[in-house]
């Protein structure tokens, strides 16, 4: 049984969302302001966090901040009421793997929730025939140890960096739009969210390139979107 930790002020959302996700089969604690959150993921060390942008104590982007640092594989999904394009990309670029927006469907919720844990639970499964490991220039990736050395070094990546790299590692030099990068890694079907995939490109160039502003390997194809090159820039 999966344990989510809620981490919100709003008393009457959060018992909806509680009752909601432990009807749905997860075990929830549920935490009001940031001190606390970042105490209670060192204590818990849970599956998945559901994490409120404005706290009381210690905002949600710091808190984000430090447990990507702490715990860079934990899937953050971030809560906010704010809808402005800066507050989504600023939450993202912080290192939430995921984006809702207040007010939300407890359905859709619950689907995110349900997609990213799947995810999660990928570095648990056995190796097969797409596991080896796929070598693009001084880039390794390991499907199976999910993991990721760049010139030699090991790369700390969250889950959804990881899902992203992987994708376009296993058809180099294919370039894909950001609505179907969104649909392949994400599972998210609907416009809205093209600067998501620009926000986790430009923190996944930061920790595997060389120098993020001409990269060697994932690169932008105007008027397309994305691909990874095999190829050294000329």
């Amino acid at each position: 049984m999966a344990e989510i930790l809620l981490v919100e002020d709003d008393a009457e959302l959060s018992q909806l969302v509680v009752r909601r996700l432990t009807d749905a089969g997860y075990q929830v604690r549920h935490v009001t302001d940031g001190e606390r959150a970042l105490e209670a993921v060192e204590e818990l060390i849970p599956d998945l966090v559901l994490l409120d942008l404005m706290l009381p104590r210690i905002d949600g982007l710091e808190v984000c901040r430090r447990l990507r640092s702490s715990h860079p594989a934990l899937y953050v999904i971030m809560l906010t009421a704010k809808t402005s394009e800066i507050d989504r990309v600023v939450g993202l670029e912080v290192g939430a793997d995921d984006y809702v927006t207040k007010p939300f469907s407890l359905e859709e919720l619950v689907a995110r929730i349900r997609s990213a844990l799947r995810r999660v639970s990928l570095s648990d499964q056995k190796p097969d025939d797409s596991g080896k490991p796929i070598k693009v220039g001084e880039l390794e990736i390991d499907p199976v140890r999910r993991e990721v050395r760049a010139e030699g070094s090991l790369v700390h990546l969250t889950v959804r960096e990881f899902d992203l790299l992987l994708f376009l590692a296993r058809q180099p030099d294919r370039p894909f739009t950001r609505l179907q990068l969104l649909a392949d890694v994400w599972d998210i079907h609907y416009e809205g969210y093209d600067r998501t995939v620009d926000s986790h490109v430009q923190r996944l160039r930061a920790k595997i390139e060389v120098d993020p502003a001409q990269p060697r390997y994932v690169r932008t194809v105007w008027g397309v979107g994305y691909k990874l090159s095999s190829e050294d820039p000329a």
